[in-house]
């Protein structure tokens, strides 16, 4: 078996192993949607807000903020128990001994948390759009560029998590550290664009206060702002930048 085929097929299992893990799927994919959905229920969040610009509707602003809650899932609760789980169990030091190395496993693993992501924000801006009336990003390339980037800085912040835990219960407890406070500056408990400005100046240094702002401006139709995706661009060096330096095989 040659190292390409071995690494396909540990995808093909990784990703039997993922659909039957139904409280990840339930976390990354429908949550996001179901948390839109219970938003759009309340009346007042459907009508003009006088606390947005624009005159728009809080159930706009969760769109983007839905988007980024299933970022979040994937990268800070749903990927780093998993692979701290294996690598307490020794199976990514047994895989250094095969035609598969422990590298094919993390990509797969990435690969996997990404597509689920980018799926989950998908249902959100549809179920979004049929059900609320939000309109779709007014700046396509813009907003794909912006999300693309808020997926590789979740991704690499659960992978810098992993690095951290040794064990998986270590892993679930930093992740679960991180992750409230990664979903305030993504604006879940208040949108970031309704949050005062000294806050809201402080929260675009931060990697989902960034995502929150660029995706943002793209669903407006403009083009995300360089700061917002330098911000953005620059956590996900620094962090995948830790990851490789403390993760460990075994």
């Amino acid at each position: 078996m040659t190292r390409a085929t071995a690494t396909r097929a540990v995808l093909r299992t990784e990703a039997r192993l993922f659909t039957r893990e139904p409280g990840a799927l339930f976390w990354v994919m429908a949550a996001p949607t179901i948390l839109l959905v219970i938003l759009g229920l309340v009346p007042s969040f459907r009508e003009p807000s006088a606390d947005l610009d624009g005159g728009r509707r809080v159930i706009d602003v969760y769109v983007p903020v839905s988007v980024l809650f299933a970022l979040i899932m994937a990268g800070l609760q749903a990927m780093p128990p998993v692979l701290a789980g294996y690598r307490e169990c020794g199976i990514l030091r047994r895989m250094s001994t095969t035609p598969v190395r422990p590298a094919a496993l993390l990509t797969a693993q990435l690969a996997l948390h990404a597509a689920a992501a980018l799926v989950s924000a998908v249902l959100v801006i549809t179920v979004g759009r049929l059900a609320f009336d939000v309109a779709l990003p007014g700046n396509i390339p813009g907003y794909t560029l912006a999300l693309l980037l808020a997926a590789a800085c979740g991704l690499a912040l659960g992978a810098a998590v992993c690095a951290v835990s040794r064990t998986q219960k270590t892993a679930t407890a930093v992740g679960t550290a991180a992750f409230f406070p990664t979903i305030f500056t993504a604006g879940v408990y208040i949108p970031v664009q309704a949050m005062p400005d000294t806050l809201r100046q402080i929260i675009q240094f931060t990697p989902y206060g960034a995502a929150s702002q660029a995706l943002d401006e793209a669903a407006g139709g403009v083009r995300p702002g360089w700061f917002a995706l330098g911000v953005m661009a620059l956590w996900t060096v620094v962090l995948t930048a830790t990851a490789v330096r403390w993760f460990r095989w075994e």
